[in-house]
């Protein structure tokens, strides 16, 4: 009988080939000018479509939401274009692939802004983080509050770059909602000290991302849009005095939306899965209506577990795909996993990117 993870399965109107998903992977390697994805993005996607679903590199909707150098966006046709040769090479290999829509926020620096000026943020409160730019690892920039007049404006951003995504052929798109960027420091305390309607009780930290959702939905409808969140993580030097009652509101409130999925980072970013007391991401998970996608250090039996006990419908694994382009088809048959290269995850060429292999049982034996 097969394994409950390794079957079809159905995020909203994306239909799945497994339960496997591709978690979004910052690699640094497009055109820093353009922020236009090449040739090797092309093999790269190519080469990992046996996932059930592949979530893009976390992309960005604007210029002003950049806060890494060679970051790919989704606010230009040239943008659009350049990914819709890695959707075809994608759906070719009969894959399903979606884009994360990205914006930084505080966690940027003056030199990948446009004319040089300070980021944005829900307050003028650094995050005390790097962020790496040409000169390396640098210091995260001072920030600017966003004013109330820029909202709108903002959110006309995520619809742009969700009908770009459209243009670009994409199966559907994920919200970046987690890991400390700017949706995330609005919904927190620790980084949102406004005074007006989008500051204070949690109904107001959470317009803002409640508002990109209808926005978005609107374009693509409930069933193509994901939303990744991470309540109990403290990445990117944020925090939130309550972020159990905060996600509670959160999570209730999206499902007026029908989403294709809810992606949550369980604990500390690409780190512990512990949680404090009075934290609960299954009380989380029961609030949440639709499907849910489980993420961080999932490894082959935690995932398995998490499928066929009903905890997930689908589990967003990361580094693994790196070094194993067929991860579905190595965790399938309980192959070895190889390990990445750590110095080549951020820029470069082909090497590191590309030239993993899939497993030939032949070469092994």
């Amino acid at each position: 009988m097969t394994q409950p993870l390794f079957t079809p399965g159905k995020a909203g109107a994306i239909e799945a080939r497994n339960r496997m998903v591709m978690a979004p992977l910052t690699r640094n390697r497009a055109d820093n000018d353009t922020g236009e994805v090449g040739d090797m993005h092309v093999d790269y996607y190519r080469q990992r479509a046996g996932a059930g679903i592949i979530i893009t590199e976390a992309t960005q909707i604007s210029p002003e939401g950049k806060g890494y150098i060679q970051t790919p966006g989704i606010h230009t046709p040239g943008q659009a274009a350049a990914w819709r040769r890695v959707t075809d090479a994608v759906h070719e290999a009969g894959g399903k692939i979606v884009v994360q829509l990205w914006h930084v926020g505080r966690i940027s620096h003056t030199s990948l802004q446009p004319n040089g000026q300070q980021p944005v943020a829900p307050s003028a409160s650094n995050a005390g983080v790097k962020t790496f730019t040409a000169n390396g690892f640098e210091n995260t920039s001072d920030p600017r509050a966003l004013e109330l007049v820029e909202i709108p404006r903002l959110i006309a951003d995520y619809t742009n770059a969700a009908k770009m995504a459209k243009e670009a052929g994409f199966d559907g798109v994920e919200v970046h909602g987690a890991n400390g960027y700017l949706l995330d420091q609005f919904l927190k305390t620790g980084s949102n000290y406004r005074t007006d309607g989008y500051g204070g009780p949690v109904e107001n930290r959470a317009k803002l991302l409640l508002e990109v959702m209808d926005a978005v939905t609107k374009v693509w409808g409930g069933d193509r849009v994901g939303l990744r969140l991470s309540p109990f993580s403290p990445a990117n030097g944020i925090s939130d005095d309550n972020p159990q009652e905060t996600f509670e509101y959160v999570v209730e409130a999206l499902n007026r939306f029908n989403l294709a999925y809810l992606h949550m980072v369980e604990g500390a970013t690409g780190g512990a899965r512990d949680l404090e007391e009075g934290q609960s991401i299954v009380k989380l998970r029961e609030l949440f209506k639709g499907p849910y996608m489980a993420n961080n250090g999932y490894d082959r039996q935690m995932a398995l577990k998490a499928v066929e006990d009903g905890h997930a419908e689908f589990i967003a694994i990361g580094r693994p795909f790196i070094a194993n382009p067929d991860l579905v088809e190595r965790y399938k048959h309980d192959l070895p996993i190889a390990e990445g290269d750590r110095d080549t995850y951020y820029g470069g060429g082909r090497e590191g990117f590309t030239d993993y292999p899939e497993y030939r049982r032949d070469a092994a034996e």
